[in-house]
């Protein structure tokens, strides 16, 4: 009998100040025609009746991606780590997808195979680029929650840190593999893709 596939919430982080951008929001930049968290939207929209989305501006334009917005419960853009407690916090399934804004050509295998790496260890799964952990990319189990904010009150900024201090399986991928283009700057997203 197959196993079924995990219950998850996913999170797109899209709360950033920008500023590899010019502080514009990332996540409304238009590429190819499109804002960039369109394209994520696009893929995760199946997987989840959960669908978060951090952001710290712009909420009536998100609104249109997600099932609810969160934001960074301190002012200032904190980074990352906010976004990932807020959607922690906000998460209504045992299972967190996360994925930043500014990756569109994350695909459908590339997925599959995070939560697949999840479901089979029961607990995270990261992305492993060229040997490069990704922690922005990643499936975890919401029961992290409590390590995530005991080690923000200690003063960790790093998911990553916090990530690899639990298990977690690797889900590798090649240096250069073009579905983890960043596209976090504006010649990036400018360039002939």
């Amino acid at each position: 009998m197959p196993t079924p596939p995990l219950a998850v919430s996913t999170l797109l982080l899209a709360g950033g100040q920008g500023q590899r951008v010019g502080g514009q929001d990332k996540g409304l930049l238009q590429w190819h025609g499109q804002p960039l968290i369109s394209y994520l939207y696009q893929q995760v929209r199946p997987l989840t009746d959960d669908l978060i989305i951090s952001c710290n501006r712009n909420e009536s334009a998100y609104s249109r991606y997600a099932d609810r917005l969160v934001g960074d419960a301190e002012e200032g853009f904190p980074g990352p780590m906010a976004g990932l407690l807020a959607g922690l916090a906000a998460a209504r399934h045992p299972w967190l997808l996360v994925l930043p804004c500014d990756v569109p050509g994350v695909d459908a295998a590339l997925l599959q195979a995070l939560l697949g790496a999840a479901q089979r260890t029961g607990g995270s799964a990261m992305v492993r680029q060229g040997g490069q952990w990704e922690p922005l990319l990643c499936v975890m189990p919401t029961r992290l929650r409590g390590a995530f904010e005991h080690a923000w009150q200690a003063g960790e900024r790093s998911p990553r840190r916090v990530l690899l201090a639990q298990p977690v399986a690797a889900v590798d991928c090649a240096a250069g593999d073009p579905r983890l283009a960043n596209l976090n700057t504006l010649g990036r997203l400018e360039a002939p893709s």
